[in-house]
This record gives structure tokens, C-alpha cells and sequence, in this order.
């Protein structure tokens, strides 16, 4: 079983900011599935689905960024399964705007959610697919910039983004090899 997290912001302002690449990929994981959001559990919004005859955990913090990791340590606990078995999906301003990054494992880097869920599963060793988000035409301070809404000009781009990750997430979950993952979808 997978657990796949979908990190954002929970209201409805934050919907198209940013900082919400991941919550909308988590909506694209769903609705490959057809499920829905309709669960409330664990400090999270969580849609269940069936892939290859295992339960797939789809799941969206509404812990607020910051506080990612509360919510995903209460979803390994409740599903008893361990951080290898999880994927988690996200902004990352270290990245170009656009782009898609795989990796099996690895630091935070300059991600606050991330550094939450490392915090509190205690481990770097789960996979996170990374959305780039940097916009070498914008100059404002990061914590502004993560919470401000994707131009419109860009959106079509990050939606496109956002499937890419969440088509991604997908094939790690039905047993594709992260490496070979890797090389289908970074660049």
C-alpha cells in the first residue's frame, strides 16, 4: 500500500497560489481513480483508491504547509505502513518553473512542509516528487512569493506540471522502480 500527499494550504485563497502544486497533483492522482476527497482523518483530507489490488491513500494536509508532517505521521501510523512507502508531491522553489524532479530520498532543502515531515517521521528516505516553481522574472521575498496566485500566462504550464507529478506518483505506486521513474519523467 502507498500513501501519496499532496502538500498545500487548506482554504480557498491559496487554491491557485504556489504553494498548492501539490494539493492540485493530489486532485489529479484522484481523479485518474475516479474517488474523491470525502474522508476527513488524520488532519487530512484523504480519497481511497484501489491500484493493482492494494489500497492507494490519497491524502491533502490541512495542517497548513508548515505543519505537513503531523498530518502524514498520523497517516503512516493509521494505514501502518513506513515512509518507504510513501510519495509526497510539492513546490519547490529551487526548481525552474515547470519542471518535474523525482527522487527516491533527500534533504528538505528550503521547503518548510518537507522539513516538517522529516521532523516528525524521522526519516529523509521517502519519495517526493518536486514541482518547480521559480521565476527568474520575479523578484519578491520567498514567503511572498510562494503564497501569491500563478500568473495566468503560466498556469496551462503548471497544470501541465501538476498531471506530469501526479501521472509520476502514480507508476511509483503500481511498482514501477523510482529510478526508472526517474529517468521517464525528470528533465
Amino acid at each position: 500500500m502507498f500513501i501519496i500527499v499532496g502538500l498545500g494550504n487548506p482554504e480557498e485563497k491559496y487554491l491557485k497560489t504556489f504553494h498548492n502544486m501539490g494539493y492540485i497533483a493530489a486532485g489529479d492522482v484522484a481523479a485518474k481513480f475516479g474517488v474523491k476527497f470525502k474522508k476527513k482523518e488524520c488532519e487530512a483530507y484523504v480519497a481511497e483508491a484501489n491500484l493493482n489490488g492494494e489500497k492507494l491513500i490519497i491524502a491533502r494536509p490541512l495542517t497548513y504547509m508548515n505543519n505537513s508532517g503531523r498530518a502524514v505521521k498520523q497517516l503512516l501510523a493509521k494505514y501502518k505502513t513506513t515512509p518507504e512507502n510513501l510519495i509526497v508531491i510539492y513546490d519547490d522553489y529551487d526548481l525552474p518553473k515547470g519542471k518535474v524532479r523525482i527522487r527516491p530520498s533527500g534533504s528538505a532543502g528550503t521547503h518548510n512542509g518537507m522539513r516538517s515531515i522529516i521532523a516528525e517521521t524521522g526519516t529523509q528516505n521517502f519519495t517526493r516528487i518536486r514541482i518547480g516553481i521559480r521565476d527568474e522574472e520575479v523578484n519578491i521575498p520567498l514567503i511572498n512569493y510562494v503564497l501569491s496566485e500563478v500568473r495566468k500566462e503560466d498556469y496551462e504550464l503548471f497544470i501541465a506540471a501538476c498531471t506530469r507529478a501526479a501521472e509520476a506518483a502514480v507508476e511509483i505506486a503500481g511498482g514501477k522502480a523510482v529510478d526508472v521513474v526517474m529517468t521517464d519523467y525528470n528533465g
